[in-house]
């Protein structure tokens, strides 16, 4: 299938883009080109290849949820310009 410079002046009308004639010619020759190249992949022989959806092997990168010490609550409020019942302490901004 080629494309043909109404579908590049349909594509470009789309796009908003005024293209001049040159541009017209020059775009829908790169887009035939590109088109065809796409084409010649449908002849490629996939026999015998197991289809994959990645390229590498899919594995799990998070790791083991584990309980570990956390730091101490004082410790961490003891820098709070307020506190109660062991959070911060802020004004309320919601009526």
């Amino acid at each position: 299938m080629s494309v043909s410079k109404e579908d590049v002046k349909h594509i470009a009308k789309l796009s908003k883009l005024d293209l001049t004639e040159e541009e017209l010619e020059k775009y829908t020759n790169e887009l035939s080109s590109i088109v065809d190249f796409a084409n010649e992949l449908s002849n490629i022989s996939v026999e015998g290849i197991k289809p994959t959806a990645h390229i590498l092997d899919i594995k799990n990168v998070f790791r083991k949820d584990e309980v570990q010490p956390s730091y101490d609550r004082e410790e961490i409020l003891k820098n709070a310009p307020s506190k109660d019942a062991g959070c911060v302490s802020v004004p309320k901004v919601v009526e």
